[in-house]
């Protein structure tokens, strides 16, 4: 295990379990977001996300979810992702650890043929949990949206006296729609489950304050740390890939290079192209501004002494 602390922004790289029991105090964080493995065989460089048996990955899994219950302050709150047939186990096995307020489904665009013989998978599950369904941070107000009903359509509200319009701003549903990170999306990083940044934001903005700690076990690419920074929160992550915790570096505490390692964002396949073609264009260029001296220098008889360009 390896700790990385830079302005209350902690990283460490290692096993989630571990840091879990010996790192983090019991009672100690205001918001855990967990994006665990799906087991559903993902490639995270190397290390396959594939457990033996469904027994053995819901092992694993209980033991991190009963961790994090553990960690939370009794003011805090929840949020745990994973696949569609995994989520029923833990819906199941959480009700009797925390509290349950809102089944979320993220929902979101593919980007083409996901199945032909069965319905595609087009949604993830997230569970919003609470220690106490008393005593909880939620700021409705930092997270509304449009309300269709009187923003756009302009109906009137006939139950009220008098009538009135009806609002143009709600809290959202359970039903979130957000896209997925795409390659060529401006936060995209060289990782398969990278959660965008809009998700993250509604879920810290919603279920913390500024100053708060936020952790997550599973880091991945740091996007909620990232999140938490911007928004003024504390952050602890965790992540045991090495090249992936190079990006939390690089992402929050904005570390330039380690060890004698550059951090540099990895270069997309169109940007290394455009590059290499304004390369090109440019060694083009100083290819005929060179023929036109040239050219000069014969047509008007002048030599390198006496002739004088500002190119």
């Amino acid at each position: 295990m390896v700790e990385h602390s830079h302005n209350e922004h902690l990283i460490y790289q290692g096993d989630a379990i571990d840091v879990l029991e010996n790192e983090i105090k019991d009672g100690s964080i205001d918001l855990i977001f967990a994006d665990p493995p799906y087991n559903i065989g993902k490639n995270f460089n190397g290390l396959k996300d594939k457990w033996a048996t469904d027994e053995d990955y819901l092992k694993w899994c209980y033991k991190w979810m009963d961790l994090c219950v553990n960690k939370l302050k009794p003011s805090g709150s929840f949020y745990i992702m994973t696949s569609t047939q995994y989520m029923p186990f833990f819906d199941i096995y959480l009700r009797s650890k925390i509290e349950i307020l809102s089944r979320i489904v993220w929902s979101y665009d593919s980007s083409g043929v996901q199945a032909r013989s069965f319905y595609g998978s087009m949604y993830e599950p997230i569970l919003f949990c609470v220690k106490d369904k008393k005593n909880y941070t939620f700021n409705s107000d930092d997270i509304k949206v449009e309300a269709k009903t009187g923003a756009k359509r302009k109906l009137i509200d006939y139950r009220k006296d008098p009538p009135q319009p009806y609002n143009n701003e709600k809290v959202p549903g359970n039903v979130w729609n957000f896209p997925r990170v795409r390659y060529r999306m401006a936060e995209y990083e060289n990782h398969p489950t990278q959660k965008p940044i809009a998700l993250l934001e509604r879920i810290i903005k919603a279920s913390s304050n500024p100053n708060d700690i936020v952790l997550d076990p599973f880091s991945g690419t740091f996007t909620t740390s990232y999140v938490a920074k911007k928004l003024g929160r504390k952050s602890i992550g965790i992540e045991i890939d090495e090249e992936f915790t190079k990006i939390g570096l690089r992402r929050v505490q904005e570390l330039s290079e380690l060890n004698g390692e550059k951090l540099n964002r990895e270069p997309k396949i169109y940007e290394v192209k455009n590059f290499q073609q304004q390369t090109l264009f440019e060694s083009y260029l100083n290819d005929i501004l060179s023929e036109i001296i040239i050219q000069s220098k014969v047509e008007f008889n002048f030599d390198d002494d006496n002739f004088e360009t500002d190119v």
